[in-house]
């Protein structure tokens, strides 16, 4: 079912949002070639504890993961994109890395992602960055009363497709409330005009994501960190976004902290 926010629901949110946006930036920040995957893991377990909020993801246990998933941030790395769960691996130079991060503040959700190269880029990679973050941008100035579901699809394919990178349409944006993932579904491809009408109150998050030279992924032995079948990179970028009558509000904005 598809809920939609009162201009009152939509401010409450606004404290998860920026916890995520600050932890996210924090993280980033701190995350370089040495880091240990557990250790962004523990502190953002940390993060959580000292803002009395609540992780979306230790007991999360949805019917694509081993669930439960044990751990508070997704951690992918190079040929990983979604659901990376942190292990006991050191970052070396050039790696891609994703940070997906979503927690609970007073009852409401929050779901934004990051991806960046610790040490030395790659230039593929950082094209590859550069895309799922313009994908973004086109689909949230498409996140507007009156438009559909469609044409946020087709915004962001119109970016990928552009750069001559395929889409995978399995997992995508979604809705974001009381819950971390609900109605309506947000493919990263599709056709614009179709679909959901965009309406006043909506709020999902939008989450392109795009592998160098695949759509095809494969599923860890853990159960749930999912690969580019072929081993070429991934990067994911998301944030929670409102549909409102002046426009999109990015709930998840990390623009005010001094970072992208």
């Amino acid at each position: 079912m598809i809920e939609l926010r009162t201009p009152a629901e939509i401010d409450e949110m606004r404290a998860a949002g920026r916890l995520v946006a600050e932890t996210l930036a924090t993280l980033r920040a701190e995350t370089k070639v040495g880091t240990n995957l557990l250790s962004i893991d523990r502190h953002a377990h940390d993060l959580i504890r000292k803002a009395g909020a609540e992780s979306c993801y230790i007991d999360y246990a949805p019917s694509f993961g081993n669930g439960p998933f044990g751990k508070v941030i997704c951690t992918s790395v190079n040929d990983a994109v979604l659901h990376g769960l942190p292990h006991d691996y050191q970052l070396r130079d050039g790696d891609l890395v994703s940070l997906d991060f979503a927690v609970s503040v007073d009852g409401w959700v929050a779901d934004s992602a990051v991806s960046f190269v610790v040490g030395t880029p790659r230039d593929e990679d950082l094209r590859l960055i550069d895309t799922t973050n313009r994908a973004l941008d086109a689909a949230i100035a498409t996140a507007t009363v009156g438009n559909r579901i469609g044409d946020i699809s087709a915004a962001i394919a119109a970016i990928a497709h552009g750069e001559g990178y395929s889409i995978n349409t399995d997992f995508g944006g979604h809705g974001v409330g009381r819950i971390m993932h609900g109605d309506p579904h947000v493919p990263n491809d599709g056709r614009a005009g179709r679909g959901f009408p965009l309406r006043e109150g909506l709020v999902f998050a939008l989450e392109p994501w795009l592998l160098a030279t695949t759509d095809e992924l494969i599923t860890d032995p853990d159960g749930w960190t999912l690969r580019s079948a072929d081993g070429s990179r991934g990067s994911h970028s998301e944030h929670t976004v409102a549909v409102t009558e002046d426009g999109p509000i990015v709930l998840t904005d990390r623009g005010f902290l001094g970072v992208d």
